[in-house]
C-alpha cells in the first residue's frame, strides 16, 4: 500500500468580487472544503502540489507561479477514519496555505471520486459552510493577503 504524505496543501480560489470556490466530499456529503491535497512525493515543491491539486479537483490549469504562498501552515490531528490511508503511527498532518484569484466564477469539472458538487459562494458565507477549522481560519484570514475591502 502507499501511504499519503502528512504533509498538504489548501487552497483558496477566488473571485474579484470576493466568492469563494468550495467543492463538497464525496466521501462525507455535507462536508465543505476549499482545494486540499498532499504531497505525491517527498521532492514534490508545496507550489507543485497546489497546482496539481486545484488541477485534479477542479480540471482548471495555472501556471504554479500564480499561486500566492502565504508561508502559513496548520498542525491538526487527522480524523480518525482518515487515518489508514497514512503511515501506521501517523495522527497529525501538517497543512500549507495558498490561494489564487480568478477573475470571474469559473466552470469547475469536479473529480467524481473526490467531490459530489461545487459552488462559489460570497467570503462570509464560505467561512460559515466549511468543515475545517483550518480553513475557516484561512478564510478569516484571506483579506488580509490579498487586501479585499
Amino acid at each position: 500500500m502507499v501511504y499519503k504524505i502528512p504533509i498538504s496543501v489548501l487552497v483558496i480560489l477566488f473571485t474579484r468580487q470576493h466568492d469563494v470556490l468550495l467543492l463538497e466530499r464525496a466521501d462525507r456529503p455535507g462536508f465543505w472544503q476549499s482545494v486540499t491535497g498532499s504531497k505525491e512525493d517527498e521532492n514534490e515543491s508545496l507550489a507543485t502540489t497546489a497546482q496539481r491539486e486545484v488541477k485534479e479537483e477542479t480540471g482548471l490549469n495555472f501556471d504554479r507561479n500564480q499561486f500566492l504562498d502565504w508561508n502559513r501552515s496548520f498542525d491538526f490531528e487527522i480524523f480518525r477514519h482518515w487515518r489508514g490511508r497514512y503511515k501506521p503511527g501517523t495522527t497529525h498532518n501538517t497543512e500549507h496555505v495558498f490561494s489564487l484569484m480568478v477573475e470571474n466564477k469559473l466552470k469547475i469539472e469536479i473529480s467524481p471520486r473526490e467531490h459530489l458538487s461545487y459552488c462559489w459562494i460570497d467570503l462570509n458565507s464560505a467561512i460559515a459552510k466549511v468543515f475545517s477549522w483550518t480553513n475557516v481560519i484561512a478564510l478569516k484570514e484571506l483579506p488580509s493577503y490579498h487586501m479585499l475591502v
